[in-house]
């Protein structure tokens, strides 16, 4: 079993990322459950996506020990990583976050959004590049099942986008 915490502000994504991340997982034929919270703001509040990703029935819906967080922002990053384990991979998007802990042993910098604006011209692909970062680093579903994932979710004209999209974030990870 895999606990994946997607987390940021509002406006960034996430939700829908967590959504297609467990899509992804039910077409490889494993069991997800997904939920999500997020601030009274529309956008720029804090906001975060929870993934149980498992080759089991899974009997409780809530992550409790986040084997994997993504933090795209440094208010999400101190909020949502006080559970986290030394043994739980760390990715910080670095266009916002700026300071990161010295006890997560396990962290990858990357410039997400910086990458979305230079490399597809708009940030709002950010989050299909984590995603694509998530699925390098932990294998938790197949590059398939995710791109299937993803591109029945996109509105219709960005596909190949948001194809490019996870394929930066994929090759972001060495």
């Amino acid at each position: 079993m895999m606990e994946f915490r997607l987390s940021g502000s509002g406006g960034q994504g996430l939700i829908l990322a967590g959504i297609i991340l467990a899509e992804a997982a039910i077409s490889d034929g494993k069991e997800a459950v997904q939920s999500q919270s997020y601030g009274p703001e529309a956008r720029g509040g804090s906001s975060k996506s929870e993934v149980i990703i498992s080759d089991k029935t899974i009997y409780y819906p809530k992550v409790e020990k986040p084997d994997f967080l993504l933090a795209m922002t440094q208010e999400a990053l101190a909020k949502y990583s006080v559970d986290l384990s030394q043994d739980s991979i760390l990715v910080v998007d670095s266009t916002f976050v700026k300071a990161v802990p010295a006890q997560f042993k396990k962290v990858y910098s990357v410039p997400i959004t910086q990458m979305a604006k230079e490399e597809l011209g708009r940030e709002l692909f950010a989050n299909i590049i984590a995603l694509g970062i998530v699925a390098k680093l932990t294998k938790a579903v197949s590059l398939k099942a995710l791109e299937q994932a993803v591109l029945a979710r996109v509105p219709k004209g960005t596909e190949q986008t948001n194809k490019q999209a996870l394929e930066l974030g994929i090759a972001s990870i060495k």
